[in-house]
């Protein structure tokens, strides 16, 4: 290639290699981001913490058999009690510890209790109007249900601005029981919604039969590993924080019980020294009642808070379970991937061997360029062979394996029309009117002797035209067999390998032609008497079964005359084989003949028949 062209070459690969890295730089950025900005965003007005429930909810659409859906189920409960236990602890919470009118909240909460007032006082004065009209009579009902209707409206009005404050509080973040109540309420349709909608993907094929399948199954099991164990990863914090939770709330009741009970004992050194008909102060009962109530929330706090722990644990345990089961799936397909790669050795283990097989029988010895030819073809399809092997292995047999086949078949059959028909031509030639190694052919205007018969070929050594020498050419001609089923051939070496041939001689016309032609005759006959009784019974042998009439085989004698003299043509019979010998003999014949009898000069000329 020229600079130019390289330099081009080279661009392109650095244009197309920044292009890739790119792509797989950029293919998971946006969605990463817009997931960790929707966390923050969602994070200040999350008051219970759903995440077991969400890592759950998101990991039954991973269960694709019947022991992971299961699994997967199992999971999904044990997340759900735990975020129902938490709502139900956070509620608790709220309604046992209202939120305190901070500074910044304090506008807000003197607003609602203001508002909140106004529709208290609606109501009860929409009550003594109804109450009114219900007493009044017929004269004065139309005035009272004019202002029964004003209070209605009023009623509604406060009504509003009370459910505004309300809603200001929940978004300012000042009442959190509202808070968690609403989120409750999304948490009950997100649950409905999913247990109407949600879908298990497809099971992953971990069993199967080509290696890119086995390959993709694998990535795809350790891509389901690495998502449960994240979100199992999750229950175990959660479970820690849990811990530290309930460790705490547990020190803290631990104190309060030694206080109440130190509480306790001097209340009791107390009464024991007052008199006996003083009463208890009235403060002291009502605080006390309150912290034995506190005490016993903060009982069920722990309860709760243990509840939750082993849901935690238990969830932990589902996704181990689950994780151990994929793990098993990942190890099959392992083995699988290893199996394939083990198949694939072999094939080439074994098409490496056949090569080594073929050299060492198929040597190069006295036809080196055969045998040379010969091994490139078997090697060569030895090779494809194991490609097309390792292919299957790799990518696996197609699905519509019996359509491919036929329409593999119709486009083979179109594209090797000309070798299937030689190689029935075949066939046609080593029947019995067919041709053999040695016989004497004409095909398409090329005649010669036939050497070699193959499959799919027939060679011929070129002899030339059949009227002249008819000796070799040296030449090699090949043709392909259809010849025998869409053309002709003519064979000259059949049932008596019989063929005409001519010789000519010239007598001058001062010479008497009458006896030298009677010699002649005498001569053709007795050197070819056997020739011509031979030919004459295979022809009779041959044409009895078609009816057809026998033609002699005797020697013709044609008398052409011309300005030099009288031409003398002479046609016979004679075995193919046998043409050149029996020319000879008789062209030897006739010159002893002429010498003998002292004919005139004449000049013997050989013709083809």
């Amino acid at each position: 290639m020229k600079s130019r062209q390289w330099v081009v070459t080279l661009g392109l690969l650095v244009l197309v290699l920044g292009a890739g890295m790119a792509w797989f730089l950029t293919q998971d950025a946006n969605s990463g981001a817009s997931t960790q900005a929707s966390k923050k965003e969602a994070q200040p007005t999350q008051l219970v913490d759903e995440r077991p429930l969400l890592a759950a909810r998101s990991r039954l659409k991973l269960a694709g058999s019947a022991d992971e859906q299961r699994i997967a189920d199992q999971a999904f409960r044990y997340a759900d009690d735990e975020v129902d236990l938490a709502f139900h602890d956070a509620s608790r919470d709220a309604a046992n510890h209202p939120p305190q009118a901070q500074a910044k909240f304090r506008e807000l909460f003197q607003h609602a209790a203001e508002v909140q007032a106004e529709v208290d006082a609606d109501q009860e004065r929409l009550k003594e109007l109804q109450k009114q009209l219900s007493e009044a009579k017929a004269g004065t009902q139309v005035n009272l249900q004019e202002r029964v209707d004003v209070a209605q409206a009023q009623l509604e009005l406060d009504q509003n601005e009370v459910d505004d404050a309300k809603e200001d509080l929940i978004r300012s973040g000042a009442d959190p029981g509202a808070l968690i109540q609403r989120q409750f309420q999304q948490h009950q349709a997100a649950e409905h919604n999913d247990q109407q909608h949600v879908q298990a993907i497809a099971p992953i094929d971990y069993r199967a039969a080509n290696l890119l399948a086995q390959i993709s199954a694998w990535r795809a099991l350790r891509s389901k590993i690495a998502s449960l164990e994240e979100a199992r990863l999750e229950a175990v914090q959660s479970a820690e924080t849990l811990s530290k939770a309930h460790d705490s709330l547990e020190e803290q009741v631990g104190r309060e019980k030694s206080r109440q009970k130190a509480a306790a004992a001097a209340a009791s050194a107390a009464n024991s020294t007052s008199p006996a008909n003083q009463p208890a102060p009235q403060g002291s009962t009502s605080s006390a009642v309150k912290a034995l109530r506190s005490l016993s929330e903060d009982q069920k706090d722990l309860a709760d808070l243990d509840k939750r722990i082993q849901d935690e644990q238990q969830l932990q345990i589902a996704y181990g379970q689950w994780i151990a089961l994929i793990q098993s799936q990942q190890r099959t397909a392992m083995h699988s991937i290893v199996g394939s790669g083990l198949w694939i050795l072999l094939i080439i283990l074994g098409v490496y061997v056949i090569d080594r097989v073929v050299d060492h029988y198929i040597a190069a010895g006295p036809e080196r360029t055969r045998l040379h030819t010969l091994r490139a073809v078997i090697r060569f399809a030895i090779q494809v062979v194991g490609v097309l092997l390792i292919l299957l292995v790799i990518l696996g047999a197609p699905n519509q394996m019996p359509t491919i086949i036929g329409l593999a078949g119709a486009g083979l059959t179109v594209a090797l029309k000309d070798f299937i028909v030689a190689f029935f031509g075949w066939f046609v030639l080593m029947g019995k009117n067919g041709i053999r190694v040695g016989d004497w052919v004409e095909i398409n205007g090329v005649a010669g002797e036939v050497i070699e018969i193959n499959l799919l070929r027939t060679v011929l050594l070129e002899t030339g035209n059949w009227t002249s020498t008819g000796h070799p050419t040296g030449r090699k001609v090949s043709f392909v067999n259809s010849y025998a089923i869409e053309g002709h051939f003519f064979n000259f070496t059949t049932s008596g390998q019989w063929l005409w041939d001519e010789i000519q001689l010239v007598i001058p016309a001062d010479r008497d032609p009458y006896a030298m032609i009677g010699e002649i005759q005498k001569t053709m006959a007795k050197e070819t008497e056997s020739s011509v009784r031979e030919a004459e019974d295979e022809w009779q042998r041959i044409t009895s079964r078609y009816r057809v009439r026998a033609v002699s085989a005797a020697p013709a004698v044609n008398l052409r005359p011309t300005a030099s003299g009288i031409e003398v043509h002479v046609r016979y019979i004679c075995r193919a084989h046998d043409r050149y010998a029996l020319r000879a003999r008789l062209n030897q014949a006739l010159v002893q003949l002429l010498r003998h009898k002292e004919a005139p000069e004449t000049r013997p000329v050989s013709a083809g028949k």
